[in-house]
């Protein structure tokens, strides 16, 4: 689990493209467009760039980016869906380059939203960074979920728990589970160098989740817009760095 500086360093590669190819969907997000056109736009930036998508055939997924709309809550698979003012869309990408990965998905508006929803992708970023405010070598993994978790309950949002964070590399899924709740001081020791995807993932409503027929979309049971953020982030000595960021 533990990264070199050779290895953090081409994950960060990743991360930059993974970034910047956020900051290019985000200007294409409007009303009237479909998520197929985001997800070739996506594809087509992240190869330009030296890159590949991470999820494109991932367990047979369909997609290069996932695109999960309102109560969708992740996996969304990108199609024919067109986007209208007032939905928010949850955009999850997965770059590999040099052969390591990068994670890191962020909720957009799509027009005018209304209070709920602002509201709702406000706090779920800040909880994000309220996890990774957390993490430094010598700390207890959950104390990460369990700073989430407070903070989503403060606030009236609830968390899924079928569903959580993970650690990153070579494959785009490795050791630790990174859940967005937990009990204080407990799970494993984190140490410098371990690279981990945190990504909370929170329902205005109820925790409750469906898988559809697709078998890869997630939506909540109540039908409750949801939201995604997520970075990829390495563990030092006195804290953490952003590995999907500028």
């Amino acid at each position: 689990m533990i990264k070199t500086k050779e290895e953090i360093k081409k994950i960060k590669e990743a991360g930059k493209i993974n970034f910047l190819t956020h900051k290019h969907v985000e200007k294409l997000i409007k009303p009237g467009i479909t998520t197929k056109y985001l997800n070739d736009e996506a594809e087509k930036f992240i190869r330009e760039n030296g890159g590949i998508p991470s999820f494109l055939n991932y367990q047979g997924f369909k997609g290069s980016i996932c695109t999960s709309v309102n109560d969708e809550i992740v996996h969304g698979i990108p199609g024919n869906r067109i986007l209208k003012n007032g939905d928010i869309i949850s955009v999850d990408i997965g770059v590999l380059k040099d052969g390591y990965h990068s994670d890191s998905a962020r909720t957009y508006p799509v027009g005018d939203i209304d209070k709920e929803k602002e509201r709702l992708i406000y706090h779920t970023e800040k909880m994000l960074y309220v996890g990774l405010k957390e993490i430094k070598a010598g700390v207890h993994l959950h104390n990460i979920g369990a700073a989430i978790e407070k903070y989503a309950k403060k606030h009236g949002y609830s968390v899924v728990k079928e569903l959580v964070g993970h650690g990153i590399g070579k494959s785009l899924h490795e050791d630790p589970d990174v859940p967005n709740y937990g009990k204080k001081n407990t799970g494993i020791v984190l140490k410098e160098g371990m690279v981990l995807a945190v990504e909370p993932m929170i329902n205005s409503g109820l925790r409750h989740i469906n898988l559809l027929e697709d078998e890869w979309t997630i939506t909540t049971r109540d039908g409750k817009p949801s939201a995604h953020f997520e970075h990829t982030v390495v563990v030092t000595k006195n804290g953490y760095e952003i590995l999907t960021g500028e």
